[in-house]
């Protein structure tokens, strides 16, 4: 049998990583519902785990890591196939971030890109170390970088945003 963490353990690594991990759930998964679960079933794989995390960049990764494997997870799960549509599922959330159309422009990315712009811009990781998490080659993730970076700009021109 597991050990299962403490309450308080489980409630301090939800304190350090419950923002990111649920952040990098709505980027993947693009609607609040998908994202809170994914986020759910992360917790509750660490309560599970009975490892303890070699230092804070090990346990960070960790969450990191999981949390896209959660999301790769359900977006191949059969009742995505079955439900309601996104855009039903959009309107349903009472969540207004404070630019929508700019998130719209990012979830209108593709899942990689959507990904290193994340870790790069919000979590601060070099190209090398989200080759080194996500187990790509740093060429590749320095290729997404710039390909994302350029697709979100081309985005961002044809919906009028002012670009310096």
């Amino acid at each position: 049998m597991n050990r299962i963490r403490s309450k308080e353990a489980v409630a301090d690594l939800y304190r350090r990583h419950g923002t990111m991990v649920y952040q990098i759930c709505l980027m993947l998964l693009k609607n609040v519902p998908d994202a809170e679960d994914a986020t759910q079933t992360v917790f509750r794989k660490v309560m599970e785990q009975d490892k303890p995390f070699r230092d804070p960049e090990h346990e960070k990764a960790w969450f990191i890591v999981t949390a896209r494997n959660e999301c790769r997870d359900q977006l191949k799960h059969w009742w995505r196939r079955n439900r309601e549509s996104e855009a039903a599922l959009q309107n349903m959330t009472c969540e207004q971030p404070e630019d929508l159309g700019l998130k719209e422009l990012i979830w209108s990315l593709p899942e990689h890109d959507r990904l290193v712009l994340y870790l790069y811009y919000y979590q601060g990781y070099t190209a090398q170390e989200i080759a080194e998490l996500l187990g790509k080659n740093p060429s590749t993730v320095r290729t997404w970088l710039v390909r994302a970076r350029k697709k979100l700009k081309l985005r961002m021109e044809a919906e009028g945003y002012d670009i310096p």
